[in-house]
């Protein structure tokens, strides 16, 4: 009789040791298909945030300029991923992210609003580019032709955006 009630209890652990494992594989086979779209889920959203990051930064842009010569606001930036560069050669601001969501078809340009979309396939991951060109403007960081990127961070940079005026307009760049 206690043999029985042995093997009833060796049973009864083999069982649950068997469907423990079984639902570590469904779990294991549930991750493995739902975990990239939600990498991509979040991709998209990191995109999206920045493009509204960069569509603040050039209404600041344009309120400085129509406030006049002299002008200065600040804008707190937070990249929780990518760059965004102010290029001072070009004349322009972009926001690089490389990652696994395909945010536009790929190398065909398309506008966001005022800025330009490019998103190319690089292996299993996709870049994107976001950029506006300033013709009208002579972009500067900290009051000369240089160019700054900001890398990912975990707090916030303190941008400030400055009119300089001149004949071409100045409008300057500088981190805190």
């Amino acid at each position: 009789m206690g043999n029985l009630k042995s093997r009833k209890k060796g049973q009864i652990w083999i069982e649950t040791v068997t469907y423990t494992l079984i639902a570590f594989v469904l779990i294991g086979l549930i991750l493995a298909f739902v975990k990239p779209k939600i990498d991509e889920l979040q991709d998209k959203a990191l995109i999206d945030q920045s493009i509204n990051v960069l569509k603040q930064i050039d209404s600041v842009m344009n309120e400085v300029y129509n406030e006049g010569v002299g002008n200065k606001r600040m804008v707190e930036v937070l990249i929780r991923d990518g760059s965004i560069t102010f290029n001072s050669t070009s004349n322009s601001i972009s926001f690089l992210f490389e990652g696994n969501y395909m945010y536009s078809e790929p190398d065909l340009r398309y506008k966001e609003g005022s800025f330009d979309v490019l998103t190319t396939k690089v292996g299993s991951t996709y870049k994107v580019l976001v950029k506006k060109d300033y013709p009208n403007f002579n972009l500067t960081y900290f009051g000369r032709e240089n160019s700054k990127t900001l890398s990912k961070s975990t707090t916030f940079y303190e941008l400030f955006i400055s009119n300089k005026g001149g004949t071409s307009q100045i409008i300057d760049f500088s981190i805190k």
